[in-house]
């Protein structure tokens, strides 16, 4: 009913509002949808998630079924969605009938030794920390040109690495410049889908992994890769154990400020469509962009593998760092 002017700003508040509404996870719902109405052929179809229940894998899988569903709906015949093997339940009981015993006290007895006397990431801030965080993000970001994109890649290539390994490497050492600390750990998101059969599945399976590298002693570059290198693959070895329980057999001093055993979260993504395919050739489907920033940490780091180019997010706590603050850092990371 608004004029037609005014129906996209009055559509974007409405989904920001939703999205920043809170969840109730003691009676639900986990999953709410809401479709608003632009006009007879132009809709926005607001699909809002608890993390609880769904992670970044998940969303291409939950696109493609809504998909396969209304092309089944509109053309009067049945929708052809693959059979699931298992269900999220029959992971969830597996994964606490696995990690008893001694695969538990062998992934336990591994993160012990490896996080034995860690230190706290000193990342100078713009304004000093507060007793409870917002949790108000803001973001910068930054491409890196196709040349260096095709360097990065090439470069991982040489080393018997991936790229993820390459761009984390750089990354830390930014941090050590920032923090003249040799002792750096970091969080970095893990998909942990190890088997087949949970690969169709919607539902939480990512992990969160502790990147502790050890930057001392002046090493070159190829030399800090290497050492990168093997943090990374003896945390996948071990990426069984989920955050959640490795915190609470540690049982760190806690601080309602921080997050326990890291600040800072890096994470290499792989770059989805703009575009959601519902029936083909039909209608034209897009992302519909948002402002809402939430970010858990003091720093979030999304390097996201574009294509012919990287692009680098910086998600930022706006109770630590300033706009400006976080640009001159991305401008030092690409360097």
């Amino acid at each position: 009913a608004l004029p037609e002017s005014s129906r996209e700003i009055e559509a974007r508040r409405l989904v920001e509002e939703e999205g920043l509404r809170p969840f109730d996870l003691s009676t639900g719902p986990l999953i709410r949808a809401q479709l608003l109405r632009l006009s007879a052929q132009e809709h926005v179809l607001q699909l809002t998630l608890h993390h609880i229940i769904s992670d970044g894998w998940s969303l291409p899988v939950l696109f493609r079924d809504i998909g396969e569903l209304y092309q089944a709906a509109c053309s009067g015949e049945a929708a052809r969605l693959p059979a699931l093997a298992i269900q999220y339940a029959d992971f969830s009981v597996w994964q606490r009938s696995r990690l008893t015993g001694r695969v538990l006290s062998e992934q336990l007895g591994y993160w012990r030794g490896r996080l034995e006397g860690i230190s706290e990431l000193q990342l100078p801030t713009d304004r000093a920390r507060p007793a409870l965080p917002t949790y108000a993000g803001a973001r910068e970001t930054l491409s890196l040109s196709p040349e260096l994109s095709a360097a990065l890649k090439s470069l991982s290539q040489r080393n018997g690495a991936t790229l993820y390994m390459v761009v984390l490497a750089a990354f830390n050492v930014l941090l050590q410049r920032y923090t003249r600390q040799d002792d750096i750990v970091i969080g970095s998101p893990i998909a942990n889908r190890t088997r087949a059969e949970l690969e169709e599945l919607i539902g939480f399976f990512v992990n969160s992994l502790v990147m502790r590298t050890d930057v001392s002693g002046a090493p070159s570059f190829t030399e800090l890769l290497a050492r990168v290198r093997q943090v990374a693959l003896d945390a996948y070895a071990h990426q069984d154990l989920p955050f959640e329980r490795l915190v609470e057999e540690l049982d760190p001093e806690r601080d309602l400020s921080r997050n326990p055993m890291f600040q800072v979260m890096f994470a290499l993504q792989n770059a989805t469509s703009d575009a959601v395919p519902l029936m083909g050739a039909g209608p034209r489907v897009d992302f519909f962009p948002l402002a809402i920033e939430i970010t858990r940490f003091d720093l979030e780091v999304h390097v996201w593998d574009a294509a012919e180019q990287l692009r680098v997010d910086f998600i930022y706590s706006t109770d630590l760092f300033d706009a400006a603050t976080m640009r001159r850092m991305l401008g030092h990371y690409e360097r």
